[in-house]
């Protein structure tokens, strides 16, 4: 007998996740199926930021920019530990968009969306302050604005583990290998690419929200067509140690009309990007190019006082965003907004594939998602989840929270107990346990990562491998010497017998 479901979701990113926690709150039984780890892709390639995207009210995208700016606020209320209001200093250059035009865009970001929580808008100071010390004299006049900055692999985390909360089932390293209509259910067969063994489920709805695959998967594996067109366009990012002093963040004009940010990250370096460059090869085979660096290095040398070099890169990513076709020759005018495929001919059992998104509108698109679905798989609960905190969100301040767990737990370093509250919340307690002192929470592996949270990233978030807790459940790998990720990998290939590791 096959196993059925109500809906069979392909695609562990945060269009994935978000769609099957939106799902299961509502009743309906969904499997979540994701070749690769949770965030393996594109939504761990993002330039880390839920904002409402100030440049696309160049492109009249002002349906978009509301719908960000509103979701900013959801967000930060959901989950307040990851998601972080950041401020953002924007140097004039006056042979650009002229000031006019800055302050009228930013007068609608600070009034399209309702903004409650972050601060408005204004003339940033300049000179001998924390803002203007890093840039160069040409500089004379510089605005700041608030958005919010993001872990997102993290927020794909998060959002599984309320599916799963919730009653779904999320399978990882499982590739939908095909799938068919049988009357008025799909039944797909599922492989598991690490044993080869496959699985057969039946569902009366499909969502295909595979990215940067989304077109593939219709072609190759559903053996369908559609007009609707996938655009890959490649961003990249370096990072660097950190280039200035204060929790603000730069967003920096370029000659050529784009922007690139220059993000505090992780306390000890910087975030810069992105680039927007159409992409034709494979999505899991893109690397940032010689181009693209030397193009993110001279935009900041423009601006910064302190010149850097490519010598002073600490690590570089790059990703494809998998955006709707609109036909439009600027790769950085395609839209940022997200468009539904819904194939259900004659009462069929539906489809629905996901064209384009951002992070920070996932949420929104998983309802309108499940609400086209809705009327085909007989559901009538009311959207939910804009008022709900993700897993570990339930709390009011981060800050006031690491305070009193240090507080509680004299023997815990601040510095580590920052970084577990950032990544888990309130959460943390599943990883400290009933721990004592600190030689209870198991061998160190590095950078103050424990044996009590790989082993809860084990059994609770879906890890397998050192990359999936290095570069997508935590950044340590930044931290991370070699030796230090062998002895990690030497542990999750005898997850049975962590105790026998020397990890000291």
């Amino acid at each position: 007998m096959q196993e059925e479901f109500d809906l069979l979701v392909v695609g562990g990113g945060i269009n994935g996740t978000g769609i099957a926690r939106d799902a299961a709150g509502r009743g309906l039984s969904v499997l979540l199926c994701e070749k690769d780890d949770l965030a393996a892709h594109t939504s761990s390639w993002s330039s880390k930021l839920i904002h409402g995207g100030l440049r696309y009210l160049e492109y009249y995208e002002f349906r978009l920019v509301r719908e960000a700016l509103l979701e900013r606020e959801v967000l930060l209320r959901a989950a307040p530990m990851l998601v972080r209001p950041l401020r953002f200093v924007l140097p004039h250059s006056p042979e650009q968009r002229p000031a006019w035009m800055i302050r009228l865009g930013l007068f609608l970001y600070d009034h399209l969306g309702g903004r409650q929580i972050l601060l408005a808008s204004g003339r940033a100071p300049l000179g001998d302050t924390p803002e203007g010390r890093p840039l160069q004299d040409w500089v004379k006049q510089a605005f700041y604005y608030s958005d919010a900055q993001v872990d997102d692999s993290r927020l794909v985390v998060l959002n599984a583990l309320a599916a799963q909360a919730l009653g779904a089932e999320i399978l990882t390293g499982t590739r939908c290998r095909h799938a068919a209509r049988e009357g008025r259910r799909w039944v797909a067969e599922l492989e598991d690419r690490a044993s080869g063994a496959v699985r057969t489920v039946r569902a009366r709805g499909l969502v295909n929200a595979a990215g940067p695959w989304v077109s593939d998967f219709l072609q190759h594996d559903l053996k369908l067509d559609t007009k609707s067109r996938v655009r890959l366009v490649k961003g990249s990012h370096i990072v660097t140690r950190r280039l200035h002093d204060g929790p603000h963040a730069y967003i920096l004009q370029n000659d050529d009309k784009r922007i690139v940010f220059v993000i505090p990250w992780l306390g000890e370096f910087s975030l810069i990007g992105t680039t927007d460059i159409p992409y034709n090869g494979q999505p899991q085979d893109v690397r940032i190019s010689p181009e693209e660096t030397a193009y993110l290095l001279r935009v900041v040398n423009r601006h910064f006082k302190k010149p850097i070099a490519e010598s002073d890169i600490v690590w570089s990513y790059a990703g494809v965003r998998p955006l709707y076709d609109d036909a439009s020759a600027n790769p950085s005018a395609v839209t940022r907004d997200y468009t539904f495929d819904l194939n259900a001919p004659d009462g069929a059992a539906p489809l629905l594939s996901i064209f384009g998104g951002k992070i920070t509108t996932y949420r929104k698109l998983a309802e309108h998602a499940v609400q086209k679905l809705a009327p085909l798989l007989g559901v009538h609960r009311i959207d939910w989840t804009a008022g709900m905190p993700l897993p570990g969100g339930d709390l009011a301040d981060p800050d006031t929270f690491t305070a009193e767990l240090c507080r509680r737990h004299a023997w815990l370093p601040e510095r580590l107990a920052r970084r577990l509250v950032a990544a888990y919340g309130t959460r943390v307690a599943l990883i400290l346990g009933d721990a004592q002192r600190l030689d209870d929470l198991g061998p160190c592996y590095g950078a103050d990562l424990h044996e009590a949270e790989v082993g809860y990233l084990v059994e609770q978030e879906w890890a397998r491998t050192a990359e999936d807790i290095l570069w997508r459940r935590s950044k340590l790998g930044l931290l991370f010497k070699d030796e230090e990720v062998q002895r990690l990998r030497a542990r999750l290939e005898k997850p049975h017998a962590a105790s026998a590791v020397d990890a000291a």
